[in-house]
């Protein structure tokens, strides 16, 4: 089956979906006053994001006019996330916990912003109608357009599990896309290492929905060569010239 195949719900019915998740998100942050409690947390992350954002029209067109947005939540979870549409968040306690430089931060944020421009949540929700559950999911996204209860807080769009070969794609978009932004790609390696270090110790919200393989850093080595042209290129835009 080809993937266009599999592409069975509508990109705008995604967004739409995305969307009503993410005000109701940030709603209930509010509630709670865990949302961008740190202004110099939140202009560092949305700096970073930004810059990131500005290179997506490499991997198509349309990207840069996506209406992006970052919000940093105050949790001690070690979790981010980009729905589809371009909807951020990434939480304190993945910057804080794990001590992330301004190069690891693109790295988590370029992977997440990875995973929505090659569009791996709507083919993950498309795949699901093989299961019943899929299908009723899908029954109710695509039958009568109430969107509640297939999206609620915690529901399918931040537990859908990504494939390895949407990890595989997304680390290598990810990295190529901070690259281009003028952030170390090898910071994908330090990433990883602390990812897997923190792990140890307890569930992680991140690795459920992003399962990682033995293989992802000596993969993410084997794509550097290619992407430090750009960061080279990035941080002296002499070079190539």
């Amino acid at each position: 089956v080809q993937r266009s195949q599999l592409m069975m719900v509508s990109a705008q019915e995604i967004e739409q979906a995305s969307s009503q998740q993410y005000q109701e998100m940030l709603a209930e942050a509010r509630r709670k006053n865990a949302l961008d409690r740190d202004p110099a947390t939140v202009q560092r992350v949305r700096r970073i994001v930004s810059r990131l954002t500005a290179q997506t029209g490499a991997f198509r067109p349309d990207a840069p006019a996506w209406a992006w947005e970052v919000h940093v939540f105050s949790s001690n979870e070690l979790n981010a996330w980009c729905m589809a549409g371009g909807k951020m968040a990434i939480y304190t306690g993945l910057i804080e916990r794990l001590s992330l430089t301004d190069d690891e931060i693109a790295a988590v944020m370029g992977h997440e912003i990875a995973h929505a421009l090659r569009e791996h949540a709507r083919e993950r929700i498309a795949k699901t109608q093989l299961t019943s559950i899929g299908a009723a999911v899908l029954g109710e996204l695509l039958g009568d357009g109430r969107y509640a209860g297939a999206f609620r807080f915690g529901g399918d769009m931040l537990t859908l599990k990504f494939s390895r070969d949407d990890e595989t794609e997304a680390d290598a978009v990810g990295i190529e896309l901070a690259a281009r932004a003028g952030y170390d790609p090898s910071a994908g390696i330090t990433l990883w290492r602390k990812m897997a270090a923190a792990s140890r110790g307890e569930p992680m919200p991140w690795f459920s929905t992003h399962p990682s393989s033995p293989g992802r850093i000596a993969e993410i080595e084997r794509n550097l060569p290619a992407v430090m042209p750009f960061y080279e290129r990035a941080r002296n835009p002499a070079v190539g010239r």
